[in-house]
């Protein structure tokens, strides 16, 4: 099962309660709901609770227990409760350390655009939070929007303290989009460690095993033709977070003789920094799903 086929958890109404709580109680409160939350999440969910055993046996080294599960699950929680707050622009009371973040200035300095290849491990809001306090530049994201529309919807709502634009991937206008974000010397966020659909993808070596990673992103950064930094937010305590920037690529080239091996190459590289990330923040990995799909239907 792959991660479009797994139902949304939680509806509008939990939504909406979850906003009351933080509105009317604050942040405090609503941490300390997080605990019967997150267990009650934790419990109703076998298959998503399989899988990140799966994932942690092979990040760990070791066989996890039930406290190493719901941490994972505690820790997503924790970056659900903070990214109303930093989408909000509510700030206060929380520590963002930057690491790189001089390699990306250089490539602003340059004025030619950069790519921010991320993935689902961490917080991308705590990455918008050091971009709404003091990027020169404009910041957008191309993301999947068809799932977890509801969440989408009610995270959206909140986004009133953040300068990021997101791009919906599958439009017909997000490469045009994207590319003029580039050209005015902006930042282009791309989340490359899912594939929706039947999109093509390549299987290289993922935390021992191989896993299906898509394509699609590494050819749109060939496309756009702008440098690529590897861009991620972990979190790492309460309101803690710390977001990295490192170089990638210069270019990502797709030689038409050789494309298929230059593209392998490239997710290949990918992959790897994204294991050694994974390695050293384990319970900031948020894919709760059949990753090496290995698991029966």
């Amino acid at each position: 099962m792959t991660w479009t086929a797994q139902r949304e958890r939680g509806n509008a109404a939990a939504l909406k309660l979850m906003g009351w709580i933080i509105a009317r109680l604050g942040w405090r409160a609503a941490w300390l709901l997080l605990y019967p939350i997150t267990a009650y999440f934790f419990v109703s969910s076998p298959r998503q609770r399989a899988a990140s055993r799966r994932f942690l046996r092979r990040a760990l080294g070791r066989e996890p227990g039930l406290a190493d599960q719901f941490r994972h699950y505690f820790t997503f929680s924790a970056t659900l409760l903070d990214r109303v707050f930093l989408l909000d622009g509510r700030r206060e009371g929380y520590d963002i350390r930057v690491v790189g973040l001089d390699l990306l200035k250089d490539r602003i300095a340059q004025g030619q655009g950069c790519i921010l290849l991320g993935a689902h491990l961490g917080s991308f809001d705590a990455m918008r939070a050091v971009a709404d306090t003091g990027c020169p530049v404009e910041v957008v994201a191309l993301m999947h929007a068809q799932h977890a529309a509801t969440s989408m919807r009610f995270f959206a709502q909140q986004a009133a303290g953040t300068r990021t634009s997101i791009i919906p991937l599958g439009r017909p206008d997000a490469m045009l989009r994207a590319k003029e974000c580039l050209e005015r010397g902006g930042l282009v966020g791309i989340l490359a460690d899912r594939t929706p659909g039947q999109d093509k993808v390549a299987r290289v070596p993922f935390l021992g095993r191989p896993a299906a990673f898509p394509e699609g992103p590494h050819i749109l950064a060939a496309v756009l033709g702008a440098p690529v930094m590897l861009a991620y937010g972990v979190w790492t305590g309460p309101r803690r977070y710390e977001v990295h920037f490192e170089p990638f690529a210069e270019r990502i080239t797709l030689d038409r003789a050789r494309r298929r091996e230059d593209l392998a190459a490239a997710v290949a590289h990918y992959a790897t920094r994204v294991e050694a990330v994974a390695r050293t923040f384990p319970y900031n990995w948020f894919n709760f799903y059949d990753f090496w799909q290995e698991m029966e239907a």
